[in-house]
């Protein structure tokens, strides 16, 4: 198994792309400490992965709001006493408001800061200071298209989720001497509670060509979130050793191909940057 008896904290543990993260990091032999906003989402993930869990396997749940400092303190205090910890992956996360960019309440968009960025900073803080006096550690942060792509009328969640790269990029270079290998996921489109929050916001908020999407993507069209549960395993396991500071995409890139996708990764590729006129072979500078 690719994780045996490795101590992992998943945030958002409890449905969506979370729960598949924590039942591929259970089948792969991992103990798994989880944390939801809700004791009830806690206590039914809890009973129905237990009997799963292998002779001498742990799985642990906490009730914890990542966007509240207080409460990821009380969730690193709770995983501090099962024993040191390998990995953590940062899936918790909201779309935020939904609709004209003009509409949208500051209120709304200090909230979709305050979980997606805010919330992965202190994680990852609490994370860095277990991992550095064990010698290394991995750290997987889920962002997404947002990332990558304009995302009209969901504005918030655009920002907030490029923001989590660039943390990822900036922590992956200060942390790798000590050998704390931090990479972003981008899952792909999936058929989750976000994707329904759209099609409850209808096509005059979320426009019509993303309403469709969506909706497109609710009948059947959307990624396999156990895809990029795979991905966070590789991520997480020794397999992927040296791979830091990178985007990925569980859809689109070749990182089921490990010698391949070493070679591409070399550099500045799967990160985010500028593009500048030679990137597109055109000269930035003038004949005359």
């Amino acid at each position: 198994m690719k994780l045996n008896q490795r101590n992992t904290l998943v945030t958002g543990g409890s449905q969506g792309l979370g729960r598949y993260i924590v039942e591929a990091f259970l089948a792969e032999g991992a103990n798994v400490h989880f944390c939801a906003r809700t004791a009830a989402d806690v206590e039914s993930t809890k009973q129905e992965l237990t009997s799963r869990l292998k002779p001498g396997q742990r799985l642990i749940g906490t009730v914890c709001d990542i966007g509240v400092p207080a409460d990821v303190s009380t969730l690193f205090a709770d995983v501090a006493k099962t024993g040191p910890l390998h990995v953590v992956v940062n899936n918790a996360g909201i779309y935020g408001p939904i609709g004209p960019t003009e509409e949208v309440s500051l209120e709304d968009w200090n909230l979709t800061w305050q979980v997606n960025v805010t919330g992965t900073l202190l994680v990852c803080q609490h994370a860095v200071r277990a991992m550095k006096p064990l010698g290394g550690g991995k750290i997987i942060n889920l962002s997404g298209g947002g990332a990558t792509n304009p995302m009209p009328r969901l504005v918030a969640y655009a920002a907030t989720k490029a923001a989590v790269v660039r943390l990822t990029e900036t922590l992956a270079e200060e942390y790798r001497d000590d050998h704390i290998e931090v990479n972003a996921v981008a899952p792909g489109a999936l058929r989750t509670r976000m994707n329904q929050q759209v099609l409850d916001a209808g096509p005059d908020k979320a426009g019509v060509d993303f309403f469709a999407k969506n909706q497109k993507w609710a009948d059947g069209g959307a990624a396999d979130p156990s895809l990029a549960a795979s991905l966070c395993v590789w991520l997480a396991s020794p397999e992927s050793h040296g791979i830091t500071g990178k985007l990925i995409s569980a859809q689109w890139d070749p990182w089921k191909e490990p010698e391949k996708f070493r070679a591409l990764a070399a550099g500045d590729v799967y990160t985010l940057r500028r593009i500048v006129p030679e990137d597109r072979i055109k000269s930035s500078s003038s004949d005359g």
